[in-house]
């Protein structure tokens, strides 16, 4: 049977590829590497919006994979550990590009405003393509906390920004989707 990553954390089959990983077994860490790295290619292209970098940064992470293996706790999630890992080499790729939070002193959210999204139509190709089109400080906030599931605190330690800034930035973020879609629906 091939391990895919859903039917591979934490199972016996898991802690067996990962104890030959850690004897050096190139087989057992092409098999994780088979496992996981679909789900992990989409994360680092939903973080750098760039098929190159998200190719290079997956290569890097699993190159730290690789190299770091052994300090994998027999009870620790595979999956957690190998998606940490390439989210912080993510996080990495975009410093280098020198990626900008816009640092906000302490604001009030206020409740959303009402919107009537009966009017327009939510497709996933609207919103992939919204979200695609969002300043990379945003995404990057955004695919965090709505798809990797991140808090606001985890997310501010990552960045070194303020928690208030996560969730401002999160804010205009799901704003901007909501424009973006709408203006498209509006344009059809």
């Amino acid at each position: 049977m091939k391990a895919s990553a859903t039917n591979l954390n934490q199972t016996p089959l898991a802690a067996h590829i990962v104890e030959r990983c850690k004897k050096g077994d190139v087989r057992a860490f092409r098999e994780l590497y088979e496992a996981y790295s679909a789900a992990m290619y989409n994360i680092c292209l939903r973080m750098t919006n760039n098929v190159n970098d998200a190719e290079d940064t997956l290569q890097e992470a699993f190159i730290q994979v690789h190299k770091s293996i052994h300090k994998l706790e027999r009870e620790a999630s595979i999956s957690a550990w190998i998606k940490r890992i390439v989210v912080n080499h993510c996080l990495n790729t975009l410093r280098k590009k020198k990626v900008y939070f816009e640092e906000v002193d302490e604001v009030e959210v206020l409740a959303e405003e009402g919107i009537d999204e009966a009017q327009f139509t939510w497709t996933v190709a609207a919103v992939k393509s919204a979200i695609h089109g969002l300043p990379q400080g945003y995404r990057t906030v955004l695919n965090l906390y709505l798809f990797e599931e991140y808090s606001h605190r985890e997310i501010a330690e990552m960045l070194g920004i303020t928690e208030s800034t996560v969730k401002t930035q999160y804010m205009r973020a799901k704003e901007k989707v909501r424009q973006i879609v709408k203006q498209q629906n509006v344009t059809r």
